[in-house]
């Protein structure tokens, strides 16, 4: 088959996004097998969304030819169906030279990113309260069991407090580490 042979729809990709079902089954094997972190479903269709990647009835289908074909099983871990590549996947798949280095390279980033989101967001507790007039966001940095910092931010709105939450989450160590430079200094 030709590279640049369409054969996908196209509907929600980006420019530069894939528009050739094998290429969008071996950039699902590339993020399979390339996360430290076990990839869910769930977490796949949402960074190929996200970024446009692909367009999400083709990755669903590609998906499920890859898992029908023996190439991709899964785990169950709670409810979460986490992704693996079988020995046969692991031969049968040409993941290096399949897909432009840029959309690998973009999705395993939003992927990592993504992962290290929702880890931030089961390892410490953000709460946002409505007020008569604003919100409170509460967050509790946490170490296991251990609060390490509880802080309480008043904000105006919603959307603030949101914005709150996600800057919070994008590093909540370096928060920790600017708080308390402040205050021991």
């Amino acid at each position: 088959m030709d590279k640049m042979e369409y054969d996908a729809f196209s509907a929600g990709v980006e420019p530069g996004g894939l528009r050739n079902r094998n290429e969008i089954k071996v950039l699902i094997a590339f993020l399979i097998e390339n996360l430290e972190r076990s990839l869910s479903k769930r977490q796949l269709f949402t960074v190929i969304q996200q970024e446009g990647l692909a367009n999400y009835f083709e990755a669903s289908q590609a998906l499920s030819e890859l898992m029908s074909g023996g190439i991709v099983d899964f785990d169950l871990d709670g409810e979460e169906e986490l992704l693996r590549l079988t020995a046969n996947g692991r031969t049968a798949m040409h993941i290096e030279t399949d897909v432009p280095k840029s959309v690998r390279e973009k999705a395993l980033n939003a992927t990592v990113h993504l992962q290290t989101l929702e880890r931030r967001l089961r390892e410490n507790k953000i709460e946002i309260t409505q007020l008569e007039n604003g919100c409170d966001v509460t967050f509790s940095l946490m170490d296991g069991n251990d609060v390490l910092m509880k802080l309480t931010l008043y904000v105006a709105d919603m959307e603030q407090a949101k914005s709150v939450r996600d800057k919070i989450l994008e590093d909540p160590v370096k928060i920790y580490s600017q708080i308390i430079a402040s205050l021991a200094v």
